[in-house]
């Protein structure tokens, strides 16, 4: 899990439930960044993100007398996030997000049709600004059962059984939803790569692959 975010023996559940604000004002603080991140990424829009910020500490503060800690703090505060996140998605666009609905089974989104083998670029061209920028336009293009998935697991550094939690999926659910995203986005991301190795040969004067 991301080393900015506290586990649940930070802080005093006695007090939280309690309704101490100190406490919640150092809950806020310790996962507000956290929040954010995931909803801007889920939303692509910063008031949206801003307004599931919000909500999700609203309902957190008004809910933790009732919190019986079978989860973590983090994973119930993910749960009502995303939770709003994909309400405001429902409200905004006027469609029907479920992050439970059933996957396709086409064989071409299980098995991506053309993979560059990126191992002969150089780490920097990997990790150059347009290629994170591009990474970045990758996963926003992923369909939304995928996206969070593939944000909780590899984005935030969730467990499989974290993710699970957060989404109330099964585990095995979960593994196949980020297999899915992965092998989508290096799908997605292949013909970026390609034109970066052949810019690349072209340099050296090698003919295209």
């Amino acid at each position: 899990m991301n080393s900015d975010k506290q586990s649940s023996e930070d802080f005093s559940l006695e007090a939280l439930r309690a309704g101490d604000k100190n406490e919640f004002a150092r809950l806020v603080e310790a996962y507000s960044g956290v929040i954010y991140r995931l909803a801007i990424k889920m939303l692509e829009n910063p008031q949206d993100a801003e307004d599931v910020l919000q909500e999700t500490f609203i309902k957190a503060y008004r809910n933790l007398p009732g919190f019986d800690g079978r989860s973590s703090l983090s994973t119930w505060l993910y749960r009502i996030a995303t939770n709003e996140a994909l309400m405001l998605i429902r409200r905004r666009k006027h469609i029907t997000v479920s992050i439970d609905e059933p996957l396709e089974t086409d064989e071409q989104e299980q098995i991506p049709l053309q993979v560059t083998d990126w191992c002969c670029l150089p780490e920097e061209e990997l990790m150059s600004t347009e290629a994170r920028e591009y990474m970045d336009r990758a996963i926003d293009d992923l369909p939304y059962t995928l996206r969070v998935v593939f944000l909780l697991r590899d984005i935030e550094g969730l467990s499989t059984r974290e993710a699970a939690d957060v989404l109330e999926l099964s585990e095995a659910a979960v593994k196949t939803r980020l297999s899915r995203a992965r092998l989508r986005l290096r799908e997605l991301l292949s013909e970026y790569y390609r034109e970066r190795l052949q810019s690349q040969n072209a340099a050296k004067g090698e003919k295209p692959q």
